[in-house]
């Protein structure tokens, strides 16, 4: 791949071949990927970036992707796209730096373009990348078992890999973090810089800690020479610590040269210690010096100068040659030595090699134990099914007694329909069990005839290559004896190496037969887990069978049974269709009536309120919503029918009673309103009739829809909202002042009410006499009764007006209470104000009575609309108080008290009334008979003239009621928002 992005510059193919990879669907493919493509970044052609930068929201997917993988490969996977992308990224902004970061100092005071806010940035872009190889390098740590020899195992290598590309980063970033931490401190404040001290301590412990831990493990040893960081770290508050600092390099270790290539230096070392050895020997024998002649003859022998001379020249011949045979012997020796030295390496590192044979044959012996512990789980997990297979046989059993007993319950069909479809969902959920059940015990077949072939073919491989290399060992051994015993007989002053060589060849042979003996170990386990596998298929392929056969029996069981409930079920859709159609005829019926109803006579004389009609109109709209959701589970599921049939009964009754209410309602309404609420409720009436019929019919009952109904709905509520009074036009947070206003002006209101009856009192005692002064005394005395009373009420309600603000604002004050509550708090005010106008008209009233000009019947009117206001005052007040409240009893016994002082000013308005008609009673003694006659006939004249009048006001009185729920009554003060 490498070579091939040099040949095209670029990565054109190499993206062409991965697009068509099962990347999303293969963890170890992915991580492989990962693997090449993180080389291609490295040592591939420069082109290599920028044909991948369109592909990395793709990377950024799959690693999303991966990462909701917790176990295996995924998590993984994730780590590693995102190193990629991260390294693609930090690559595209700092173009400069290659993508093997092998860059020189210069070229790195050259990417931060002499700018120290460049150098704090890189620095912070290089933090983030090597926190990536950090997670990475960690977290294929911890996905591995530590306790064992990982990393001689296929799938230890497999994730071990990619660590080497991520060491060779590392220990670039860490070099160039350091410079250009020590270059920021040089430039900048030791406390700004602060945060990236911190970020590199941690970096630095994790860093020193994993190149530590990869270091001990065999398999880098091999290919890659991992550095040691220091001890301490980086001192960057001293700028003399650079110096200090050395850069740490990864090392790919050449391959080992062979013991004939070392140098001879110790032979010749050798040579030169014996000839000085026998340098000395020799001045030992015969003198250090020939200056004393010791050769001097002559006293003995007679022999002259010439012999002698012949006789030291042979000497010294003989000499020469026997120190010449020396050197030659030792360096024959030494030779001898070297490769006996040689040797002995070469069997240290067969040894070791054997011993990393045996280890792999431990490991191997390891990994079988644990997929024979797999065979024996899956043998038990063979059991637990076929134990569940008997559990499903005896609940299918039940299932059957269940059946029998709903088939002679079947006129109890509708009323146990629910029971039905659980055991139904209990036979689905059986079926499913077995059908899985069935699935687990082929799959686990299949894994196990996989797992055999795989242990004996390893077997078999490892049985080979063990003995190719015992008896490879055993040919060298004999080679080595031959070559020893010449060594040993040529080579006699070397008898102690020899020894010493003889002992470590023993001890090797000794380590052979230990070997043997393991290999031996090894095979009888191999043949015991042949018989156990053996034993584990012939048990499984009985289990399976037996299983087959259960399954079988099963399945016919459950064919009889489906197609019973088959047609339980199709009964069971029929007996729902008609209780659907039952409940859509009798709700057609419903709603139809109330469309008759609104025709009717009788009932063009029904009035209601608006705000009635919005509650109703609600109601209805979310029944309605309900009745949608209830039909569409309902035509996904049949069974869903009994969410539906009470969601039609209510819709019904909720339509039916919104059409007479707005019938009703329209009664009170203007014209032009009137005539538009009333149509919307026929519209609304026939859409709900026909949405009715429709479910009613098998065809089109899919089809119904009650938006329509819905919709009509809607626009009488917007109607309604229309026709609502129109609340006061006082800011929420100015309700808490007005109340308090409105209070005060109402006591205030009686107290100047009781004071002008105190002086129309006085005034009539000293000008009024007999019974005139009686009649006036009586009236105003009730009067007076009545307005104490009423101040009696008025403390009492704010009494328990202070009571309620208490008790249920909580934290908030007053004010918010009063504009939480907005509405109440506009009846409270809408009372009080009636009150005090009461109580006003009532004295006005009363003036005028007493004065003559006034009449009895307003006096009276007015006293009764006291009582209506005192016990408006008293309901607005009552609504949010405690039943078991102190306060509402006062206000309670105040009401009555009103009650009784008002029917006290009716009485003695009465009384009054009659003692002046009958002083004003007519004198008929000295009228003719022509007189009385005329008297009678303008009486029966005044008699009609007053019932005409009667009438029209009343119809007055009924176009005044009409206008003051219009307006929301206009008496208390409020003004229109608005035109109909």
């Amino acid at each position: 791949c490498i070579l091939g992005t040099h040949h095209e510059k670029g990565a054109q193919t190499f993206w062409s071949v991965v697009n068509r990879l099962p990347l999303s669907g293969n963890a170890v493919l992915c991580w492989k990927f990962c693997h090449v493509f993180h080389k291609l970044l490295r040592d591939g052609h420069s082109n290599v970036l920028k044909d991948s930068l369109r592909y990395k929201n793709e990377l950024s997917d799959m690693s999303r992707m991966w990462g909701h993988l917790s176990e295996g490969y995924g998590q993984l996977c994730s780590i590693y796209l995102k190193l990629l992308r991260t390294k693609m990224e930090f690559h595209t902004k700092n173009p400069r730096f290659p993508g093997n970061l092998q860059m020189s100092d210069r070229q790195l005071d050259e990417a931060g373009e002499n700018d120290v806010n460049n150098f704090f940035q890189l620095t912070v872009e290089m933090f983030d990348y090597l926190e990536c190889e950090l997670n990475l390098f960690q977290t294929v740590f911890s996905s591995l078992d530590m306790s064992r020899s990982v990393s001689v195992t296929a799938a230890g290598q497999c994730r071990l890999a990619p660590l080497i590309q991520v060491i060779l980063d590392c220990s670039h970033l860490y070099d160039y973090t350091v410079k250009l931490l020590f270059k920021l401190h040089s430039c900048l404040p030791a406390d700004t810089l602060q945060g990236h001290r911190d970020r590199f301590l941690e970096q630095f412990r994790k860093l020193k800690d994993l190149f530590y831990r990869s270091s001990n493990l065999q398999y880098f040893k091999r290919l890659i020479q991992i550095p040691q960081l220091p001890e301490n770290p980086p001192n960057f508050l001293r700028a003399s610590a650079l110096s200090e600092h050395i850069s740490p390099v990864v090392v790919i270790p050449a391959e080992a040269s062979s013991p004939d290539s070392e140098p001879i230096t110790d032979l010749v070392e050798m040579d030169t210690a014996s000839q000085s050895l026998f340098d000395n020997k020799f001045d030992d024998i015969f003198g250090s010096s020939f200056s004393c002649d010791p050769f001097n003859f002559n006293s003995q022998n007679g022999m002259n100068k010439d012999d002698k001379d012949r006789l030291i020249e042979q000497l010294y011949g003989e000499i020469a040659a026997l120190k010449e045979e020396l050197e030659n012997f030792k360096a024959e020796s030494a030779r001898g030595t070297v490769q006996l030295r040689g040797r002995a390496s070469e069997l240290e590192a067969e040894l070791a090699e054997q011993q990393h044979l045996k280890q792999q044959a431990q490991d191997e012996s390891e990994f079988l134990r644990a997929e024979l512990e797999e065979l024996k789980k899956q043998r038990e997990d063979t059991e637990k099914a076929q134990r569940s297979l008997t559990e499903i046989e005896r609940r299918a059993q039940a299932n059957e007694q269940r059946y029998s007993k709903l088939k002679e319950k079947y006129s109890e069909l509708v009323q146990n329909h629910a029971d039905l479809l659980r055991k139904n969902a209990e036979v689905t959920k059986q079926v499913t069990v077995a059908r899985q059940a069935q699935g687990d015990v082929e799959r686990e077949k299949k894994e196990l005839e996989d797992s055999f072939q795989r242990v004996s073919e390893q077997a078999q491989r490892k049985s080979q290559e063990q003995a190719e290399v015992l008896e490879t060992l055993k040919r060298e051994l004999a080679t080595s004896r031959q070559e020893l015993q010449v060594l040993q007989g040529t080579l006699e002053s070397s008898t102690q190496v020899g020894a010493e060589q003889n002992t470590r060849i023993t001890g090797l042979e000794q380590e052979r037969d230990r070997l043997s003996q393991a290999a031996e170990q090894h095979k009888e386990e191999m043949a015991a887990l042949r018989a156990e596998l053996q034993q584990l298929r012939d048990t499984l392929s009985r289990e399976q069978e037996s299983s087959r056969t259960e399954l079988e029996m099963l399945q016919a069981q459950l064919r009889d049974k489906e197609s019973a409930e088959r047609a339980l079920q199709r009964r069971l859709a029929e007996e729902q269709l008609s209780l659907l159609q039952g409940t859509a005829r009798e709700a057609e019926r419903m709603v139809q009536d109330a469309l008759a109803r609104m025709e009717d006579p009788a009932h063009i004389g029904c009035t209601g309120s608006a705000d009635c009609l919005l509650s109703r109109t609600l109601a209805a709209s979310e029944c309605a919503e309900r009745l949608r959701d209830a039909h569409s589970k309902y035509l996904s599921d049949g069974a869903a029918v009994g969410s539906l049939l009470p969601c039609l009964a209510l819709f019904a009754h909720l339509v039916s009673d919104t059409l007479l209410q707005g019938s009703a309602t329209s009664h009170v309404a203007p014209v032009e309103p009137a005539d538009r609420l009333l149509e919307l409720c026929k519209q609304c009436g026939s859409e709900a009739v026909s949405y009715l019929s429709a479910l009613q019919d098998p065809g089109t009952v899919a089809g119904a829809d009650c938006s329509l109904v819905t919709a009509c709905l809607g626009r009488i509520s917007t109607i309604g909202e229309e026709l609502r009074p129109r609340g006061l036009d006082v800011k929420q947070e100015e309700l808490g002042d007005l109340v308090d206003k409105e209070m005060a002006a109402t006591a205030a209101a009686i107290e100047t009410a009781s004071a002008r009856i105190e002086d129309m009192l006085s005034k009539a005692r000293a000008g009024d006499t007999g019974v005139k002064l009686e009649v006036n005394e009586r009236i105003l005395g009730s009067c007076t009764g009545l307005m104490q009373a009423i101040h009696v009420l008025v403390l009492a309600s704010k009494d328990l007006q202070r009571e309620i603000v208490e008790s249920g604002r909580g934290a908030a004050s007053p004010k918010e209470f009063y504009a939480k509550n907005s509405r109440w708090t506009e009846g409270l005010i809408s009372a009080s104000k009636a009150v005090g106008w009461g109580a006003t008209v009532l004295v006005d009233a009363a003036d005028l009575v007493v004065q003559g000009k006034g009449t009895f019947e307003e006096l009276m009117v007015c006293s009764r609309e006291i009582a209506a206001s005192t016990a408006q005052l008293v309901a607005a007040s009552k609504v949010k108080a405690d039943k078991d409240s102190a306060n509402l009893c006062k206000l309670q016994q105040a009401s009555r008290g009103v009650n009784q002082a008002t029917a006290g000013v009716v009485a003695s308005t009465k009384a009054g009334k009659s003692q002046v008609e009958e002083k004003d009673s007519m004198d008929f003694s000295s009228m003719t008979l022509t007189q009385i006659k005329r008297q009678e006939m303008d009486s029966q004249v005044r008699v009609l003239e007053l019932e005409n009048q009667l009438q029209k006001e009343r119809q007055k009185l009924g176009e005044l009621r009409k206008k003051h729920y219009e307006l929301a009554g206009v008496a208390e003060g409020w003004e229109e928002d608005g035109e109909w």
